[in-house]
């Protein structure tokens, strides 16, 4: 079979925005306990940070991470987390049945995250809370001093304000799972009220309204539409949320999730368009896709777990090569909608439904989904190229005609080179690759990256930590001008160009 990309130096879709490649951590699960954090580790810092969890989120170079919540913030007390911690209340959690001992809180957080070399994107509770709270929490961390809650800050031991600039308005507040849940009226007027309430305090903080939590929802996309009803004029982003499963077995279809996404994330630009046309408004309303990944594996398992303990292993997917496969498709998605999605978080970043996972008092490794993520995360900034491509598609029943090639491009922020990532979803055929690269015919192939197993059910664990891993395959010498470069099945390839 053969393929053809096409594009031109003078088409793009977008800057990126580096946030895209973030991730998420909540308390839920060993996320925390037991992820990020674990006094008594043979691998733990003086504040109890596991430093074999932090070279990997460094090596993923994950430009901003959203915590603490999920559906963990619905009922949070922030206060609960500050403090001396032998004083720390423990509560307990209605979202995830477990109990909150309050160990590591917003203060170690933002100490982590700086280990970490990321940003906070910081969750608010809107569901058993509003805007009294959510003004002293944002008093907390980014006053400088002179007023109660950021002498409090003080007095806890941070000296200097944590300066946070992107900020959630709640979480997941349609869904009848949520703590709190409200109708797109209620929700709308308090994140509006809550908005502006940060926005007197600080006009530059960027600020995240609460979208469907899943295209699923029975209202969506008319959430959306009431809630960027009331709020337009004080928020910047809607929040999307979406997560992939192959609980069928259907390969075919799984792989085709991406089609999936590229809609999803069309229709929330078609409703935040409509309501600034509504509005008559200036403003473009772009989207934080702040959750995202597959997920299926552990519900089963999930269902079994004893209830009120602190760190259950909760949520720990078990990735397989077909799940980095789908994961890379998702990636090109994203970067396909580089000009409205500026935010994208994976979730999550350790042991539940992450790419990073750690066995308590043993070794960290990587998943399967890890490369994906972080081969976009290195060679996907600069400007995301509108790039078509010729091949030929599928029959699935879901989506219809699925092209057997999913690929985006990206140019690097010099302009000096090109990265191509490409996922081959035919189980069977090699795909000849060709190009078409109007203005920069001269860039030479330097170098291919494939992502392959021979079983689409391989994972990598704690004995195997490398049974799916990356190769260099040989390049021939060739231009983008007289491309030809050989797609293996069932693969996810990084193609790299240089002037």
């Amino acid at each position: 079979m053969k393929a053809k990309l096409i594009l031109d130096k003078e088409y793009t879709v977008g800057e990126i925005d580096k946030r895209v490649y973030g991730s998420f951590i909540e308390h839920l699960g060993r996320a925390v306990y037991g992820g990020i954090y674990e006094p008594g580790h043979p691998q733990a810092d003086k504040n109890g940070f596991r430093k074999d969890v932090l070279q990997l989120i460094r090596e993923l170079d994950v430009p901003v991470v959203r915590y603490p919540g999920g559906n963990f913030v619905s009922s949070f007390n922030w206060e609960d987390s500050v403090g001396p911690v032998d004083k720390r209340p423990r509560r307990l959690d209605l979202a995830w049945k477990a109990v909150e001992p309050n160990l590591f809180g917003l203060n170690e957080f933002m100490a982590w995250a700086k280990e970490a070399k990321t940003e906070a994107m910081m969750a608010i509770n809107l569901g058993t809370r509003g805007i009294d709270a959510a003004s002293a929490l944002v008093e907390y961390a980014n006053h400088p001093g002179g007023s109660y809650w950021s002498d409090l800050r003080k007095s806890h031991g941070v000296k200097d304000p944590h300066n946070i600039k992107l900020w959630c308005l709640g979480n997941e507040l349609d869904g009848p799972w949520q703590v709190g849940q409200k109708t797109s009226d209620e929700y709308g007027r308090l994140a509006f009220e809550t908005a502006k309430a940060i926005k007197l305090f600080d006009p530059t903080l960027e600020l995240v309204a609460v979208g469907s939590s899943n295209r699923h929802m029975p209202l969506f996309p008319q959430w959306e539409a009431t809630v960027l009803d009331h709020c337009y004029d004080k928020v910047d982003y809607i929040s999307m949320h979406e997560y992939y499963a192959n609980r069928a077995n259907d390969l075919p279809t799984f792989l085709a999730n991406s089609l999936g996404m590229d809609q999803f994330i069309d229709t929330v630009v078609a409703t935040c368009d409509f309501v600034q046309a509504k509005k008559r408004g200036k403003k473009q309303i772009n989207l934080s896709f702040d959750e995202w990944n597959v997920w299926f594996h552990s519900n089963d398992a999930d269902k079994k777990l004893e209830p009120w303990t602190v760190g259950p292993a909760q949520l720990e997917d078990v990735y397989t090569f077909e799940d980095a496969l789908v994961v890379g498709t998702l990636i090109n998605s994203l970067l396909r909608h580089a000009d409205r999605v500026k935010i994208a978080c994976m979730a999550q970043l350790v042991n539940v439904i992450a790419p990073i996972m750690t066995r308590n008092g043993g070794p960290a490794w990587k998943q399967t989904i890890f490369w994906p993520l972080y081969h976009a995360s290195k060679y996907g900034r600069g400007t995301s190229m509108d790039m078509k491509v010729e091949v030929g598609c599928y029959d699935n029943a879901t989506f219809g005609d699925v092209p057997w090639l999913d690929a985006s491009a990206v140019r690097s922020e010099d302009g000096k080179s090109l990265t191509v990532f490409v996922v081959n979803r035919s189980p069977d055929q090699t795909i000849e690759l060709g190009g078409s690269f109007a203005g920069l015919e001269h860039f030479k192939l330097k170098g291919h990256t494939e992502l392959h197993h021979a079983d689409i059910k391989a994972i990598n664990d704690e004995a195997h930590p490398n049974n799916v891993s990356p190769v260099e395959k040989a390049v021939k010498a060739s231009t983008a001008a007289n491309l030809s470069v050989a797609i293996a099945p069932l693969t996810w390839n990084v193609l790299r160009f240089e002037e």
